[in-house]
């Protein structure tokens, strides 16, 4: 297996060391929010992504070496980008640094440094990719030339190799706190709302007071822990893989993590409908302890069942085989004349 050249795997240990830098700083929200729990999982995750893509990139580094370049505007284009990308990120990057040193670990702070990452890394694997020889080069690889758009750059093939692996890292990022608390507020109103109208089409008497539903038996008041945003978090953080790992086809990799989005959805919604159910049925105080928590993980383990059970049915190929005259499978195929064409 031929190593890579040497500017490359500089760039690559560069960039791991921005990861180190960034995983280091958002350990401390892994520690004290539940809700990012999981990014313990995001080195292990992206280190085994360049594991089993080392291959693949390998083979595109080879290919970039002898292949012709791609059109002039296509090039102009992505260096442009990636040029503002490099210059942007390295500015986020800094701006978060100090605001690290000068007020500690703080979401904003942290938030910067992820983006800045990110900005950083993608350009710089693209910039150092070994550039492609003149069109017509002896072993180029047979269609290389006929790509289209920017799959015609060498480089580019190679950079998009590294998505996952960088863009990942703003998942586990917290968000700032006005933005989490937007999408929090947002999703439990509609948790609150959609559960109300759902007893009240069945026929049960239930009165939605903001975030509190009153029932019968007693009142049950909707936390922001129940929004939902935990688990939609993690949905997407294991969408993105799997689809990252299992699938080639970018609208794949598009649906599951739209998919993930909408398991964690409503099976918080399900969630939320089981135990209002079980608060009318015995009161507010029955939901409490272990049926709140048996709940709760009893989602988590539907959500990552069907987000598995996805990717097969995905990846299925069906084809209805017919023979050349047009019969249905199991028919004998009719009789053909010969053509006298080769």
């Amino acid at each position: 297996m031929p190593r890579p050249p040497a500017n490359f795997l500089a760039a690559l240990g560069l960039s791991g060391g921005f990861m180190a830098f960034v995983a280091w700083d958002q350990s401390h929200w892994w520690r004290v929010k539940d809700d990012y729990s999981f990014g313990w999982l995001v080195p292990l995750f992206t280190a085994y992504v360049v594991y089993e893509r080392w291959p693949q990139v390998l083979g595109r580094l080879r290919e970039a070496g002898v292949a012709p370049a791609g059109p002039r505007w296509v090039r102009l284009t992505l260096t442009l980008l990636a040029g503002t990308g490099l210059a942007g990120g390295a500015l986020f990057f800094l701006l978060g640094a100090f605001y690290r040193a000068g007020a500690g670990t703080s979401q904003p702070g942290t938030l910067a440094l992820t983006c800045g990452m990110a900005a950083i890394v993608l350009p710089l694997i693209f910039f150092n990719v070994p550039t492609g020889g003149p069109a017509g080069a002896p072993g180029a690889p047979a269609g290389t030339a006929a790509r289209p758009g920017l799959l015609a750059e060498p480089r580019f093939r190679v950079a998009v190799l590294f998505l996952f692996p960088v863009l990942i890292w703003m998942i586990s990022a917290p968000l700032v706190s006005a933005m989490e608390s937007a999408v929090s507020l947002f999703l439990l109103r509609k948790v609150v709302t959609v559960v109300a109208f759902s007893f009240e089409l069945l026929g049960y008497t239930i009165e939605q007071q903001g975030n509190v539903l009153v029932l019968p038996k007693g009142s049950v008041g909707v936390a922001d822990a129940c929004s939902g945003i935990r688990s939609l978090t993690a949905c997407l953080f294991a969408g993105s893989f799997l689809g990252s790992v299992f699938f080639d086809r970018f609208w794949k990799k598009v649906f599951l993590v739209v998919a993930s989005m909408g398991f964690a959805f409503g099976m918080n919604l399900l969630r939320s409908l089981f135990l209002t159910g079980w608060a009318y049925a015995y009161g507010p105080e029955a939901i409490s302890g272990t049926v709140h928590d048996t709940a709760g993980y009893a989602v988590l383990v539907l959500t990552c069942a069907g987000l598995l059970l996805l990717v097969p049915v995905l990846n299925l190929n069906i084809e209805l085989k017919t023979d050349r005259a047009g019969g249905t499978p199991g028919e004998a195929p009719a009789p053909v004349e010969p053509s006298g064409e080769a």
